[in-house]
């Protein structure tokens, strides 16, 4: 029951889980490697927020000489990318075409295959960092002290009750557990831009004129907050996601993107963004410390992430 800040420990849990699907083996949670590599994404993550950053984003070909945040974040890209492709090399030595034991394991068969040309070490780089950090992402969005619970107890206590673990069997059967999962996602709003696109060929978009090779930027909080499609778009609401008692997953709910290029990692996230949350909330209830109100303000950086803030877990 003391108040603790739950980000480091919740973020080891669930990188943990990532890095287990992804290289195949977990890591003991005082791991230097490990450490490191979450230190590397925390760090990263908050750099983009800087004033060099942003400007680097506006000017790259001007920006790319200067000093500054922008310079760091290629750094650590480059440390990351280093410990993923330690892995696929000692993945190489040991690869059992019969036998594929994890993403990576998968990824290198696929390789292989003469018809797979869009299959390279490269790409296996980069999805491998996409994997480990899209669930961390999404399990720090889970904080259960921004609405109330008691409805939730109810429904794990009805359907799952104290004598065993979470499933994703369970989603189906718990409506307004899984409607409060993505009303926090929608409102918590993380990403509120999308990663750059381009137009690959001269189009008209809403009466503009869009030429070949322009970049485009989604605006995501744009339709997450809209009040054509929701109800009270900016408060927190659960019953968005309910239709008559059911869970209702609406086409305006896209935190992941949407199309071809939406993010790698998303099934998996919403997994264990389900099994975190049920399991968290049907051990304890979470509560500010006495005399506290939380103040939950994001810091902007590469995701829109609350500041750091301490909270209390009370045994049910």
């Amino acid at each position: 029951g003391n108040p603790f800040n739950p980000h480091f420990k919740i973020t080891n849990a669930v990188s943990n889980i990532i890095c287990s699907v992804t290289f195949g083996n977990r890591f003991e949670y005082d791991d230097e490697d490990f450490q490191k590599l979450l230190q590397l994404m925390d760090e990263t993550f908050t750099l983009h927020g800087k004033l060099m950053s942003k400007l680097y984003n506006v000017l790259p070909s001007i920006m790319k000489y200067f000093p500054g945040s922008h310079q760091a974040i290629f750094k650590n890209g480059r440390l990351m990318k280093d410990f993923v492709r330690e892995k696929i090399i000692k993945h190489k030595e040991d690869l059992n075409p019969l036998e594929s034991r994890d993403f990576i394991d998968s990824y290198l068969l696929e390789m292989d295959k003469p018809s797979s040309s869009d299959f390279h070490e490269e790409n296996l780089v980069a999805c491998a960092l996409v994997e480990v950090v899209a669930v961390w992402l999404c399990c720090s969005l889970a904080d259960p002290c921004s609405f109330p619970t008691a409805r939730v107890h109810a429904e794990i206590d009805a359907v799952i009750g104290q004598s065993r673990q979470p499933s994703l069997e369970d989603r189906n059967n718990m409506p307004y557990t899984n409607a409060v999962i993505h009303e926090v996602q929608r409102k918590g709003n993380i990403f509120p831009l999308n990663l750059p696109r381009e137009a690959m060929k001269d189009t008209v978009l809403a009466g503009f004129c869009v030429p070949k090779g322009t970049v485009l930027i989604p605006n995501i909080a744009s339709v997450m907050f809209d009040e054509k499609e929701w109800e009270t778009p900016h408060s927190f609401n659960p019953e968005h996601f309910l239709k008559d008692g059911q869970f209702w997953k609406r086409e305006a709910f896209m935190p992941f993107s949407i199309g071809k290029r939406s993010c790698l990692g998303e099934l998996l996230a919403r997994a264990e963004l389900f099994l975190f949350f049920t399991a968290l909330l049907q051990t304890f209830t979470f509560q500010a410390p006495p005399n506290t109100t939380l103040d939950l303000k994001f810091r902007i950086g590469g995701t829109l992430a609350p500041h750091p803030y301490k909270i209390c877990a009370v045994p049910r």
